[in-house]
């Protein structure tokens, strides 16, 4: 486990189980909530997770991290497992305690869920104040946090490269929006540090003038 900011946590895999993704722990004095899980479960991880508190609530951020979320939940005290109505379906096994949950839900105060779709249609975003006030949002892929941590990408299918419509891309923006954060964290290591609501904006903007064809002056003879 890495702390990435004082209340958060971010818990890896080393042995090359799953695709490297970074699954996030909120502390907070109401209890504690794990977005995603790690794609493996072992005796020592879930003593280190417990030794921060108790779990309150276990969410993924879309169908791709529901792994091992219903193992999880039961090492963890039968914590609760929030589960987006709309992709309800991709679940290949129902958690015991199963909270299915649409739009927008406080899993604990100040711990804020949301649905802003795109990458698939109930992909989720979580806020949280942070412990400086600032915001924070965790965006697993509905944010893509790029390479060079200051912008993000907005996509339906990473491994087949598939943009989403710059419209979708700005409704995802727009709704990410109605919250105040200044740090976001993707599905892997990569943050962007400062700023990150101004960022994001600015990569759908960007993203929505590329797909629409406004640089394509720029891409060669015709």
């Amino acid at each position: 486990m890495t702390e990435r900011e004082p209340g958060l946590w971010g818990l890896d895999v080393v042995d090359g189980t799953g695709i490297g993704q970074q699954a996030k722990l909120i502390v907070t004095d109401g209890g504690n909530v794990l977005f995603d899980v790690p794609p493996a479960i072992t005796d020592e991880a879930v003593d280190a997770v417990r030794r921060l508190g108790d779990v309150r609530g276990i969410i993924a951020s879309h169908p791709h991290m529901y792994g091992l979320q219903s193992a999880w939940s039961h090492a963890l005290g039968d914590a609760l497992v929030y589960v987006s109505a709309a992709d309800r379906s991709w679940l290949g096994y129902e958690p015991a305690q199963l909270r299915v949950w649409d739009d927008t839900i406080e899993i604990l105060p100040g711990v804020v869920a949301s649905q802003p779709g795109g990458h698939f249609p109930g992909s989720v975003v979580v806020h949280w104040p942070g412990r400086d006030g600032k915001g924070v949002v965790l965006a697993g892929d509905t944010l893509f946090v790029n390479p060079d941590l200051e912008t993000v990408a907005f996509m339906r299918s990473y491994p087949n490269h598939l943009p989403l419509s710059g419209a979708v891309a700005e409704r995802v923006a727009a709704h990410v929006g109605r919250y105040e954060f200044d740090r976001l964290y993707g599905n892997f290591r990569h943050r962007l540090a400062s700023d990150a609501r101004e960022k994001m904006f600015a990569s759908a903007r960007r993203h929505a003038a590329w797909v629409r064809g406004d640089f394509d002056h720029l891409t060669g003879p015709g």
